[in-house]
């Protein structure tokens, strides 16, 4: 199996981005695909997260990364196939693939719920060091499960950031503040943002009066430790559920996996 094969199994091959897609994905560093999730599935989602959420009280996101002011979920994949769409829909597969051209795996998949008077980040990457232009080692997504507006929290992004080869930290003196270059994501509910995971981003204060809801599949290269290790993670039911190629997008096998509680 590899990164190919997997492309052709889950229909990604059929579904080339075009030059202007392309385009914006190399130069801005992100690319919103509209009409991914359709008003039921966006509900279903919205429905399943909440009953995750309640289930799990304190103990939500712990497998990953908490954060106040936020409802964080973490390891969907073996909480509810619903979620497997996150890391197999073929115009994903195939923008993702355009930013890591060569074999690349899952590394983690969670959700973020930015609640009402929270939520501001300081600019930031999703990955822990800078890298230089066109050697990208990950590639973040976001599916919008609200409307991303103003004023309730969209993340904001800096174009172009992704080629800087250095991180905020470096050359800011506060990545909480205002980049001058920034600009708002302000996309409708049911898209899904393409983002190379190196572009410089962060989510903004939802001055709303209602949770803004996303959930975040986030790809890396095969040489990189995962965000959540799948391997370790993986419950028999998942295994038995996954296709080879699905499996091998979660870099893990149909061996006994080793259970964590």
């Amino acid at each position: 199996m590899d990164i190919q094969t997997v492309l052709a199994d889950l229909g990604a091959r059929d579904v080339a981005l075009t030059p202007q897609e392309k385009s914006r994905l190399d130069m801005d560093g992100y690319l919103p695909l509209h009409g991914i999730l359709g008003a039921a599935e966006v509900e279903a989602f919205n429905q399943r997260l909440a009953e995750i959420t309640a289930a799990e009280g304190e103990r939500a996101g712990a497998e990953n990364w908490q954060e106040a002011g936020t409802d964080r979920l973490s390891d969907l994949i073996n909480k509810d196939p619903i979620f497997t769409v996150c890391f197999t829909h073929p115009r994903l597969l195939a923008a993702v693939h355009h930013v890591l051209p060569g074999e690349f795996k899952l590394s983690s998949l969670n959700s973020r719920s930015a609640l009402p008077g929270w939520g501001h980040q300081g600019l930031h990457s999703d990955f822990a060091e800078a890298v230089p232009p066109d050697d990208y080692l990950a590639c973040n997504s976001f599916w919008l499960l609200d409307d991303f507006t103003p004023d309730n929290g969209a993340t904001r992004v800096v174009p172009g950031s992704h080629r800087f080869g250095q991180m905020p930290r470096e050359v800011m003196a506060d990545p909480t503040a205002p980049h001058p270059d920034e600009v708002q994501v302000i996309e409708p509910v049911g898209t899904v943002v393409v983002m190379n995971a190196h572009l410089w981003h962060a989510g903004t204060l939802n001055r709303s009066s209602k949770p803004r809801r996303v959930m975040h599949s986030y790809f890396c290269h095969r040489s990189v430790p995962q965000q959540l290790d799948q391997q370790a993670y993986v419950r028999p039911d998942t295994l038995g559920r996954l296709s080879p190629a699905e499996r091998y997008l979660l870099d893990v096998t149909d061996s006994e996996p080793i259970a964590i509680v």
